[in-house]
């Protein structure tokens, strides 16, 4: 039934925000049950090169309980394209003061990918704004060399060098942008290739055309490899004492399924969930089995007498 509508109808209500001067885009859509008016909203953010319209299959659903709000991150989707210094805390400096300007209550966090990073930094730094927390395949960008064999680290470290001037990524970008490509990529990240089509394809490809995005591709790659670009996971999930929800799709080729089990023994609040022929995207791959386990856990683990009104 969703399926049939356009992207635009199942993501809600598109709006600009001005932040620093930069043009972002977020999503709000209130829920349709009004008895749950008290519960603690939503906030959904994407992965890298992703966007709004990568929630477009549980948006509709999760919205039946609560109130959803979606942002792009700087950098991507429809949000400004700007030629900054990019790191986990810029992120989470949009998130919070987002939150404090129109939400301003206790939110329930949930990321996929480089988006669950910003999640659960935000959560660290700012915990009077978290009520739950929710972690789709989080990277730990600290441990990027350790997961190499230390054989071919000097050859990565090597061949980022060789790219990592503004003509060449411009000229990568290009070629990572086309549709055949995106396709490719994605069959990496998705376990259950049939969940890749033409509409997956046009939403990851499309804001790699907009204005100023082979400056921000750049500036995407620069600070990714430098150490200051996310604090170390180790460092800020056992602070939480909040619910944790982790999900990790077993056929992840991007982040290996490994990390999992050794995240959740860092904190006594993680409830992991391991997902068998699932990739790196498990809300996208699988969005009725994803919406579901959210919203029990989110019964079972949040939700209180006094969010019910």
């Amino acid at each position: 039934m969703l399926k049939n509508q356009p992207w635009q109808q199942r993501i809600g209500n598109q709006r600009e925000w001005i932040w620093r001067g930069w043009q972002i885009r977020y999503t709000y859509i209130r829920s349709i049950n009004q008895y749950h008016q008290f519960r603690p909203p939503l906030i959904l953010l994407h992965g890298f090169g992703a966007s709004i319209e990568h929630w477009r299959n549980n948006i509709p659903v999760l919205r039946q309980n609560y109130t959803v709000y979606a942002l792009d991150l700087l950098g991507f989707g429809a949000s400004r394209k700007a030629d900054t210094n990019y790191t986990i805390n810029l992120w989470v400096e949009q998130i919070r003061d987002f939150w404090q300007i129109l939400i301003n209550e206790p939110v329930i966090l949930v990321g996929n990918s480089i988006g669950s990073l910003v999640c659960l930094t935000a959560a660290a730094t700012y915990p009077n704004m978290v009520k739950g927390l929710v972690m789709l395949s989080l990277p730990d960008v600290s441990l990027r060399q350790e997961m190499l064999p230390k054989v071919i680290r000097p050859l990565v470290t090597t061949v980022e060098n060789l790219v990592a001037s503004p003509l060449l990524i411009k000229n990568l970008l290009k070629i990572v942008r086309r549709p055949g490509v995106i396709r490719n990529w994605a069959k990496v990240a998705y376990g259950d290739k049939t969940a890749i089509n033409k509409e997956l394809v046009t939403i990851l490809s499309a804001p790699a055309y907009d204005e100023g995005s082979e400056a921000t591709f750049y500036a995407l790659f620069q600070g990714a490899r430098k150490s200051q670009f996310a604090p170390a996971v180790k460092d800020m999930l056992p602070q939480l004492d909040i619910p944790i929800l982790l999900i990790w799709g077993l056929k992840d080729r991007m982040i290996p399924p490994n990390l999992a089990g050794m995240f959740a023994k860092l904190n006594p609040r993680v409830e992991l969930v391991e997902l068998a022929g699932v990739g790196h995207c498990p809300h996208d791959e699988c969005p009725q089995k994803f919406n579901q386990l959210l919203l029990d856990w989110l019964e079972r683990t949040v939700i209180s007498k006094k969010d019910e009104g």
